[in-house]
């Protein structure tokens, strides 16, 4: 069950926060002056219009309800998209009517798309300046986004969304953004460094969006985010998306947002649809007892939260020496490492992800089996947010708990939040399940090339289904980045397919390829 809140905020109009931008920077846009807000009459005859929106467009309702373009409607049911979420139908009528706002709700929730539309309505195909911006805290989040702008944007005309993140060389993206963007999707740091060496401007940007803003603030981004919405017209409009509500949203609202209202979707999630398990545990049997909740459930694919980078070191190690396929995934990664570990897991060549919370925040796994909380979080909506990773849609879920003593008010508050008692299952009732270790059905092949050598996962199919013979079910999952292709195949064929393909050729190129 989803709860819908519609709240409006009573912000000062945006003030300087006393950091000057580089002198690169300041030439583009002076610091913004304050926006006066409505009056109190004004105010509340703008709540009843936007109230009356909000009914005529309830979750579950159709886009048509909505005052969106022909093509606009036309494009989202070719894309499937026949009814909103609750998020959408509590955001875009807001957003709609040119109105700042304040999201918050839970990854998968479709936020993309309740900000996409808005964002691709303001668009004018005709003017090559970067009229709309948003900022992701990590690459995968950046590049999700992009590619769902582009979805959107497909039936307005040729709408051309650049990538800026770190990791990637900054001559491609400075050439790219030489040819013209209608769209910028980045991280704050490499969006600062375009701006600083004036390839990038943002003095026509209609939109802005701060998606995912909780996890920006907790890798302290405010001072990057602060830099960039100064160089943003006054009057545009802002659209802020967040899974929590920490300290810092009140502060980048107060700064840079024009009396936003505030939408918060709780989410409730029913007991048929993610079976929650919790299991009682001393501090030293709980890793060990992890593996038992493998061993007993065997779920194909396993998101387990730990509260500490060492924590999460210390479970790979224990169940990758029972022989699962698990891997890790925190700050200290590297970008080489982190997408390696993401494309392995999203692929299906990894059964256990083990992750915190900040680590994880933006990924979108489809077909999760199974969430574990290694940890009991203090947080309750935190704790409401990991399992919603799993049953999502027609599917169902597993979630389960490992708390100890001293984390029992914690599944207090869980309790109380969900309106339910939590069910408490035994250890011993945990039995080896049987079918042998527990393995993944796909492995992955990385293929060194990739968009620098124009290799496309057409060319990298034709060749596994076409000279080496295998058939397309035996192929999973192709991902190419700029200098690498990933490629899942059944695990069975998997050593024979890197020789074959190491021994082949790839767009009539002979290609370096190793197991993963």
């Amino acid at each position: 069950m989803l709860q819908a809140e519609i709240v409006t905020r009573r912000h000062p109009g945006p003030v300087a926060s006393g950091v000057a931008p580089s002198t690169s920077c300041r030439e583009q846009k002076s610091a913004p002056s304050a926006t006066p807000a409505l009056s109190p009459i004004d105010a509340r005859a703008d709540n009843r219009a936007m109230n009356e929106s909000l009914k005529n467009a309830a979750a579950g309702a159709a886009f048509g309800q909505l005052s969106l373009s022909a093509s606009t409607l036309d494009n989202l049911g070719q894309l499937g998209y026949s009814a909103m979420t609750p998020i959408q139908a509590a955001s875009l009528p807001l957003a709609l009517a040119g109105r700042d706002l304040i999201a918050q709700a839970s990854t998968g929730s479709g936020k993309t798309v309740a900000f996409g539309v808005p964002l691709v309505e303001k668009l004018d195909p005709a003017q090559w300046q970067v009229q709309a911006l948003v900022l992701c805290p990590t690459r995968e989040l950046a590049d999700q986004v992009t590619l769902e702008i582009r979805r959107l944007a497909r039936a307005h005309g040729n709408i051309k969304v650049v990538t800026l993140c770190g990791g990637v060389a900054l001559r491609g993206q400075t050439l790219s953004l030489e040819h013209g963007a209608h769209v910028v999707v980045g991280t704050p740091g490499r969006i600062l460094d375009h701006l600083e060496r004036g390839h990038l401007s943002l003095a026509a940007v209609r939109t802005l969006v701060l998606d995912e803003a909780d996890r920006m603030l907790d890798m302290g981004f405010f001072f990057y985010i602060a830099q960039v919405a100064k160089l943003c017209p006054t009057d545009r409009q802002t659209l802020l998306f967040s899974a929590t509500y920490p300290e810092g949203i009140d502060r980048l609202a107060a700064q840079f947002m024009r009396t936003p209202q505030s939408v918060k979707v709780q989410a409730q999630h029913a007991a048929d649809k993610i079976r929650q398990h919790f299991y009682e545990v001393k501090s030293n049997e709980r890793l060990a007892t992890v593996a038992r909740l493998l061993n007993h459930f065997r779920p194909e694919s396993t998101l387990a939260f730990c509260n500490t980078k060492q924590q999460c070191r210390d479970l790979v190690a224990l169940l990758q020496g029972q022989g699962f396929a698990a891997l890790a995934l925190y700050g200290e990664l590297d970008q080489r490492e982190r997408d390696q570990v993401l494309v392995q897991f999203a692929n299906r060549s990894c059964s256990v992800l083990v992750a915190t919370d900040v680590a994880a925040r933006g990924l979108d796994i489809a077909q999760l089996d199974a969430v574990i909380n290694v940890d009991c979080t203090p947080d309750a909506e935190i704790h409401v947010h990991r399992i919603g990773r799993t049953g999502r849609g027609e599917a169902e879920g597993l979630a389960l708990t490992l708390a100890s003593l001293d984390e029992m008010g914690s599944v207090g508050k869980i309790e109380q939040l969900q309106g339910r008692e939590v069910v408490w299952q035994p250890l011993d009732s945990l039995t080896q399940a049987a079918g042998g270790p527990l393995k993944p059905p796909m492995a992955t092949l990385q293929i060194l090339g990739g968009r620098k050598e124009k290799i496309r996962a057409g060319d990298v199919l034709g060749a596994l289904t076409g000279e080496l013979g295998y058939t397309r079910e035996q192929i999973g999952k192709i991902n190419i980045n700029e200098f690498s292709t990933y490629v899942a195949v059944d695990r069975a064929i998997a050593k024979q397919a890197e020789a074959k393909l190491a021994a082949g050729r790839i767009k009539g190129r002979s290609v370096k390829v190793r197991l993963l």
